[in-house]
């Protein structure tokens, strides 16, 4: 199929690299328009638009998706289908170019977790399963007819910058399927049952601080949900520290929720509201992110100091 693939973080490149290696053909890859960064203000692209520019595709830069001479450029191209992956919402007059329509690639089993941030809630949430969701889009955000979709396991281990990576990978296969099986015209959308659908907001600065009366099962899942950005934090010492990795500890303590609850050379916990949290890897204010036990070398802190 003729395509025009569209997206911008670094989920979206083993997509367009597994687009780019098969048979199907890509008219052209629009993200956002490269801004300029650091002292010396060079232009730096989305990570997609590098990985564009990198493979000698045809790279269009957005602005504004309203734009009438981006939408006559897509035009011109008269693809078949639109491909998306972490972009933006697509006006109507965009989404009336592909003869096919357009496809879009969600990273939860739709209609759970409908919005923004749909990996990180469902770390929140504690749960044990995922997976990836190809769908054909419709002016309502995250609704349209279901092609297919694939479950996933979330590991213990895992936050969101981990499982994003198995979603980056398994999305690449899920999409040429897709694509391939639209091809032969051998798949039936399905609609989605909307009595079914939850949201998955976009995470807020708010949310990102830890509140330590909360169970410690919660608090650590909010910290695998938020890791390895934005970053779960508190206040230690009056200043900020982003706890990025952590551990249930769930021998017992008596000390209220928010002190530390255990401490030596190496290792520092927290008290919650039925356990204590272990700190394993931290990002504290204008220092690099480290391992506790490095930065335990560097601060003060004693057993039983208030946290937060």
């Amino acid at each position: 199929m003729n395509i025009v693939f569209m997206g911008n973080p670094a989920i979206a490149t083993p997509i367009l690299i597994a687009l780019h290696e098969s048979n199907h053909q890509i008219l052209g890859v629009v993200s956002n328009a490269p801004k300029p960064m650091g002292r010396g203000r060079s232009l730096k692209h989305t990570a997609v638009g590098k990985l564009a520019t990198e493979l000698t595709l045809n790279f269009i830069p957005a602005n504004s998706l309203n734009d009438k001479s981006f939408q006559a450029k897509l035009q011109a191209l008269n693809p078949d289908l639109f491909v998306l992956v972490a972009f933006r919402i697509l006006p109507k007059a965009l989404l009336d170019i592909p003869t096919h329509g357009s496809v879009n690639i969600h990273t939860s089993l739709l209609p759970a977790y409908r919005g923004a941030a749909p990996i990180q809630h469902a770390l929140l949430n504690g749960e044990k399963e995922t997976g990836i969701t190809t769908f054909m889009i419709e002016p309502k955000v995250d609704t349209g007819s279901i092609l297919l979709q694939e479950k996933i396991e979330i590991d213990e281990e895992d936050d969101c910058g981990s499982l994003t990576d198995k979603m980056a990978i398994r999305g690449a296969g899920l999409i040429l399927n897709t694509l391939d099986l639209l091809e032969k015209g051998e798949i039936e959308p399905k609609s989605q049952n909307d009595s079914l659908a939850s949201i998955a907001p976009k995470i807020s600065k708010e949310m990102c601080r830890l509140d330590w009366s909360y169970s410690v099962k919660k608090i650590h899942n909010k910290v695998r949900a938020l890791s390895p950005f934005p970053g779960a934090f508190t206040l230690m010492n009056g200043k900020r520290i982003k706890i990025l990795r952590t551990k249930i500890i769930n021998e017992t303590h008596s000390f209220p929720p928010g002190h530390v609850s255990l401490l030596d050379k190496s290792r520092m916990a927290i008290s919650c509201e039925d356990g204590q949290l272990e700190l394993l890897e931290v990002h504290l204010e204008g220092k690099r992110k480290m391992a506790m036990a490095d930065c335990l070398r560097g601060i003060h802190v004693a057993l039983g100091n208030p946290i937060g």
